[in-house]
């Protein structure tokens, strides 16, 4: 989106306050910004083309105030039937290497998701499209049972939740969740899950039978306690105090809950890292970890409007923090520095976390799920029918 980019160069450009108004200027005279009214509670105020589209759209008041005629985006769910579920990755700098997810596109709408450009796999936006044209994969639990019961499937640890949030609000209706917990509760698989969301605690009865042969375990990720922040940044995820209080849910169950303070930050909820790891810990949450604000491809754009939009004052500090631990750029991608970052502040950041950590008797002990229990049936005899 070259007008983001624009804006960027602007908002640095002369004294903090004209920079950052200039670049809001120009961004709501382009047009970018005009479905931020039909966008209430939604985190991205700009719909921009997908990067593979040979066409962009634009929005423009041809004069007749039709704006405001136009409704508010809805949620959109249309149904993918994938061939197979189980995605694999060889990244040294992750702990998994397969992963489901039953969703694309998610209704939580975090501005900064990074799974946000795969929708222009779709044809759609990483824009309001990613908040509201969604995909269920209706077969997920089925394919999930056909995959890992084929011979020769050697079994590791599946993580959900590592692309969209599972348990999105979606999730209640359509129950895929559910159903893929009780495919891998059936067969002994060990499964890790990461969400924002208190509707986990919903599967807490799979998630204990599992638990106790050592097969499951669950992730909450929390950004931030201020509301505001979280509403604006997060609006469709649960309120931070829910998902505290379902680690507290999960743990009396005997789950093995952890969080997540995923992604820092810098200048916007950084000096919450301390405040996170106590509230974590008085809940009961054991293991802790955190990830570095990752702007790839279009997420980077999409996090710069919303930043101009919501909290013009910290732009420019909050870009230059995250350029001082990418290189000078938005996103280094290379592996090993992607999660994390490099330089003082990124190294500030990590002892702060340690030293936090430490403090409250966190990361003492790191669970490994088990694969022993697993084992593969035996493929039921198929009749040949006679035509």
């Amino acid at each position: 989106m070259d007008v983001i980019a624009q804006a960027d160069r602007m908002a640095f450009s002369g004294s903090a306050e004209q920079g950052v108004d200039r670049a809001n200027a120009l961004i709501s005279h382009s047009g970018l910004r005009g479905h931020e009214h039909r966008a209430r509670g939604r985190a991205s105020a700009v719909n921009p083309s997908g990067r593979y589209e040979a066409l962009s759209r634009t929005v423009f008041d041809d004069g007749w105030n039709s704006f405001e005629d136009l409704p508010p985006f809805k949620t959109e769910v249309q149904t993918e039937h994938a061939r197979k579920i189980i995605t694999r990755n060889d990244s040294p700098d992750i702990s998994f290497d397969r992963s489901v997810n039953p969703y694309r596109g998610c209704e939580h709408g975090c501005v900064y998701c990074f799974a946000r450009p795969t929708h222009a796999y779709m044809g759609l936006s990483a824009g309001i499209d990613f908040e509201a044209k969604l995909f269920a994969k209706p077969d997920a639990a089925k394919l999930l049972e056909k995959e890992i019961t084929r011979p020769g499937y050697q079994v590791k640890s599946i993580a959900i939740g590592t692309n969209t949030d599972p348990y999105q609000p979606i999730e209640r209706e359509w129950q895929l969740m559910r159903a893929i917990l009780e495919v891998l509760d059936r067969h002994n698989h060990p499964v890790g899950i990461v969400t924002k969301s208190h509707l986990v605690t919903r599967d807490a009865d799979i998630l204990a039978r599992m638990a106790q042969r050592g097969l499951a375990k669950v992730a909450l990720s929390v950004t931030t306690m201020d509301r505001r922040l979280a509403r604006t940044m997060e609006p469709r995820a649960s309120t931070p105090s829910k998902r505290l209080e379902a680690i507290r849910i999960l743990t009396d169950q005997g789950i093995p809950t952890s969080a997540m303070v995923a992604p820092i930050i810098p200048g916007l909820n950084d000096h919450e890292i301390e405040k996170i790891l106590d509230a974590v810990a008085g809940m009961g949450g054991r293991e802790v970890g955190y990830v570095l604000l990752r702007l790839p491809l279009e997420v980077a754009p999409v996090f710069k409007e919303w930043l101009l939009r919501h909290y013009p004052e910290r732009y420019r500090h909050v870009l230059s923090l995250i350029r001082s631990m990418r290189g000078g750029k938005d996103y280094d991608a290379e592996w090993g520095k992607r999660m994390r970052g490099t330089g003082p502040y990124a190294w500030q950041i990590a002892r702060r976390f340690e030293m936090a950590s430490k403090r409250l008797g966190l990361n003492e002990r790191r669970l490994k799920l088990r694969t022993d229990l697993f084992v593969t049936p035996k493929p039921e005899s198929e009749q040949l029918s006679l035509l």
